[in-house]
Protein backbone atom coordinates (compact mmCIF):
# COMPACT_ATOMS: atom_id res chain seq x y z
CA UNK A 1 0.00 0.00 0.00
CA UNK A 2 2.46 2.82 0.94
CA UNK A 3 4.62 1.65 -2.27
CA UNK A 4 1.65 2.64 -4.18
CA UNK A 5 1.87 6.31 -2.64
CA UNK A 6 5.08 6.39 -4.08
CA UNK A 7 5.80 8.89 -7.02
CA UNK A 8 7.22 7.33 -10.57
CA UNK A 9 10.88 8.18 -10.38
CA UNK A 10 11.23 10.52 -12.74
CA UNK A 11 8.81 12.90 -10.11
CA UNK A 12 11.11 12.17 -7.25
CA UNK A 13 13.22 14.84 -6.99
CA UNK A 14 10.57 17.96 -8.31
CA UNK A 15 7.99 16.26 -5.27
CA UNK A 16 11.29 15.92 -2.49
CA UNK A 17 12.13 19.80 -3.52
CA UNK A 18 8.21 21.15 -3.54
CA UNK A 19 7.95 19.48 -0.26
CA UNK A 20 11.01 20.89 1.10
CA UNK A 21 9.61 24.32 0.19
CA UNK A 22 6.04 23.96 1.70
CA UNK A 23 8.29 22.46 4.90
CA UNK A 24 10.67 25.68 4.36
CA UNK A 25 7.64 27.84 4.37
CA UNK A 26 5.64 26.33 7.39
CA UNK A 27 8.69 27.17 9.41
CA UNK A 28 9.34 29.99 8.42
CA UNK A 29 5.43 31.12 9.22
CA UNK A 30 6.22 29.51 12.85
CA UNK A 31 9.00 31.84 13.13
CA UNK A 32 7.08 35.00 11.96
CA UNK A 33 3.46 34.40 13.84
CA UNK A 34 6.47 33.74 17.47
CA UNK A 35 4.49 30.43 17.64
CA UNK A 36 6.70 29.70 20.46
CA UNK A 37 6.08 32.36 22.76
CA UNK A 38 2.62 31.10 23.46
CA UNK A 39 3.67 28.43 25.11
CA UNK A 40 4.60 30.63 27.96
CA UNK A 41 2.40 32.63 30.07
CA UNK A 42 4.12 36.06 29.23
CA UNK A 43 1.17 38.42 29.00
CA UNK A 44 3.55 40.17 26.38
CA UNK A 45 2.67 37.68 24.06
CA UNK A 46 -0.90 38.52 23.92
CA UNK A 47 -0.14 41.97 22.48
CA UNK A 48 1.71 40.16 19.12
CA UNK A 49 -1.56 41.49 17.52
CA UNK A 50 -1.94 44.58 18.24
CA UNK A 51 -5.89 44.32 18.63
CA UNK A 52 -5.24 43.03 22.07
CA UNK A 53 -3.61 46.04 23.32
CA UNK A 54 -6.09 47.53 25.53
CA UNK A 55 -6.41 44.18 27.38
CA UNK A 56 -2.53 44.81 27.94
CA UNK A 57 -3.25 48.39 28.43
CA UNK A 58 -6.19 47.89 31.36
CA UNK A 59 -4.91 44.88 32.56
CA UNK A 60 -1.50 46.51 33.02
CA UNK A 61 -3.26 49.61 35.54
CA UNK A 62 -5.56 46.77 37.51
CA UNK A 63 -4.74 45.83 41.04
CA UNK A 64 -4.47 41.88 39.12
CA UNK A 65 -1.59 42.82 37.57
CA UNK A 66 0.39 41.80 40.18
CA UNK A 67 -0.48 38.25 41.05
CA UNK A 68 -2.13 37.45 37.40
CA UNK A 69 -1.35 37.20 33.76
CA UNK A 70 -3.63 37.21 30.92
CA UNK A 71 -3.50 32.81 31.02
CA UNK A 72 -4.11 32.89 34.79
CA UNK A 73 -8.46 34.12 34.19
CA UNK A 74 -8.49 33.10 30.51
CA UNK A 75 -7.45 29.32 30.46
CA UNK A 76 -8.21 26.28 32.35
CA UNK A 77 -6.31 24.88 35.28
CA UNK A 78 -8.31 21.73 36.21
CA UNK A 79 -5.19 19.52 34.16
CA UNK A 80 -2.54 20.32 31.88
CA UNK A 81 -3.93 18.65 28.70
CA UNK A 82 -6.66 20.86 29.16
CA UNK A 83 -5.14 23.68 29.39
CA UNK A 84 -3.23 23.31 26.37
CA UNK A 85 -6.03 22.05 24.42
CA UNK A 86 -7.92 25.34 25.18
CA UNK A 87 -4.79 27.59 24.51
CA UNK A 88 -4.39 25.63 21.19
CA UNK A 89 -7.87 26.14 20.35
CA UNK A 90 -8.37 29.62 21.39
CA UNK A 91 -5.31 30.45 20.06
CA UNK A 92 -5.79 28.92 16.28
CA UNK A 93 -9.26 30.72 16.44
CA UNK A 94 -7.39 33.91 17.12
CA UNK A 95 -4.97 33.71 14.70
CA UNK A 96 -7.44 32.83 11.98
CA UNK A 97 -9.36 36.18 12.88
CA UNK A 98 -6.81 38.33 12.70
CA UNK A 99 -5.06 36.36 10.01
CA UNK A 100 -8.40 37.48 7.55
CA UNK A 101 -8.73 40.45 9.23
CA UNK A 102 -12.26 40.06 10.40
CA UNK A 103 -11.40 41.47 14.34
CA UNK A 104 -14.06 43.41 15.64
CA UNK A 105 -13.42 46.87 17.11
CA UNK A 106 -14.66 46.39 20.32
CA UNK A 107 -13.63 42.24 21.58
CA UNK A 108 -16.94 40.29 23.40
CA UNK A 109 -15.78 37.05 25.42
CA UNK A 110 -16.87 33.91 24.46
CA UNK A 111 -19.57 31.75 26.29
CA UNK A 112 -16.61 28.99 26.44
CA UNK A 113 -13.90 31.85 27.46
CA UNK A 114 -16.15 33.25 30.12
CA UNK A 115 -17.29 29.80 31.67
CA UNK A 116 -13.24 29.76 31.76
CA UNK A 117 -13.21 33.36 33.49
CA UNK A 118 -16.13 32.50 35.90
CA UNK A 119 -14.02 29.19 37.32
CA UNK A 120 -10.63 30.90 37.27
CA UNK A 121 -12.44 33.62 39.48
CA UNK A 122 -13.99 31.30 42.13
CA UNK A 123 -10.45 29.25 41.86
CA UNK A 124 -8.47 32.37 43.09
CA UNK A 125 -11.35 33.87 45.49
CA UNK A 126 -12.86 30.53 47.09
CA UNK A 127 -12.16 31.81 50.66
CA UNK A 128 -13.89 34.95 49.72
CA UNK A 129 -16.76 33.52 48.32
CA UNK A 130 -17.09 30.34 51.02
CA UNK A 131 -16.97 33.35 54.56
CA UNK A 132 -19.49 32.07 57.31
CA UNK A 133 -19.55 35.22 58.40
CA UNK A 134 -20.95 36.51 55.49
CA UNK A 135 -23.67 33.77 55.14
CA UNK A 136 -24.74 34.18 58.66
CA UNK A 137 -25.80 38.39 58.03
CA UNK A 138 -26.53 38.87 54.11
CA UNK A 139 -29.63 37.87 52.89
CA UNK A 140 -29.44 35.84 50.26
CA UNK A 141 -25.72 35.39 50.46
CA UNK A 142 -25.31 31.87 48.73
CA UNK A 143 -27.89 32.65 46.15
CA UNK A 144 -25.84 35.61 45.18
CA UNK A 145 -22.87 33.95 45.77
CA UNK A 146 -23.19 31.04 42.83
CA UNK A 147 -26.55 31.97 40.97
CA UNK A 148 -24.65 34.74 38.47
CA UNK A 149 -21.00 35.13 37.47
CA UNK A 150 -18.51 37.74 38.93
CA UNK A 151 -18.78 40.35 36.42
CA UNK A 152 -22.04 40.99 36.90
CA UNK A 153 -21.20 43.00 40.33
CA UNK A 154 -17.16 43.64 39.64
CA UNK A 155 -17.63 45.08 35.90
CA UNK A 156 -14.49 47.11 35.73
CA UNK A 157 -12.16 44.06 37.12
CA UNK A 158 -9.71 44.01 35.81
CA UNK A 159 -10.17 45.46 32.01
CA UNK A 160 -12.62 48.29 32.72
CA UNK A 161 -16.02 48.83 30.77
CA UNK A 162 -14.86 49.51 27.10
CA UNK A 163 -11.96 47.73 25.75
CA UNK A 164 -12.03 48.75 22.28
CA UNK A 165 -8.95 50.14 19.97
CA UNK A 166 -10.46 53.30 20.42
CA UNK A 167 -10.84 53.47 23.87
CA UNK A 168 -7.06 53.22 24.92
CA UNK A 169 -5.51 54.88 21.24
CA UNK A 170 -2.24 55.75 23.27
CA UNK A 171 -1.84 52.75 25.32
CA UNK A 172 1.32 52.45 26.12
CA UNK A 173 2.09 48.55 25.76
CA UNK A 174 5.17 46.34 24.25
CA UNK A 175 5.59 46.42 20.45
CA UNK A 176 6.35 42.74 19.00
CA UNK A 177 10.06 42.24 17.89
CA UNK A 178 10.35 43.34 14.16
CA UNK A 179 10.82 39.57 12.65
CA UNK A 180 12.90 40.48 10.06
CA UNK A 181 16.72 39.47 10.41
CA UNK A 182 19.83 41.78 11.70
CA UNK A 183 21.51 41.00 8.21
CA UNK A 184 18.43 42.38 6.33
CA UNK A 185 18.04 45.17 8.19
CA UNK A 186 21.83 46.11 7.49
CA UNK A 187 21.57 45.25 3.77
CA UNK A 188 18.53 48.25 4.07
CA UNK A 189 20.46 50.55 6.12
CA UNK A 190 23.43 50.42 3.70
CA UNK A 191 21.71 51.57 0.83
Amino acid sequence: MIRNLHPPKIWKIPVIIVLGIFAGLFVFTLYLSKAHSYLSDDPKTCVNCHIMAPQYATWNHSSHREVTNCNSCHVPHDNFFNTYYFKAKDGLRHATVFTLRNEPQVIFIKEEGAEVVHQNCVRCHENQLMDAQHSSYLANYEAHRTDRKCWECHREVPHGRVNSLSSTPYARVPLPESPVPDWIKNLNNND
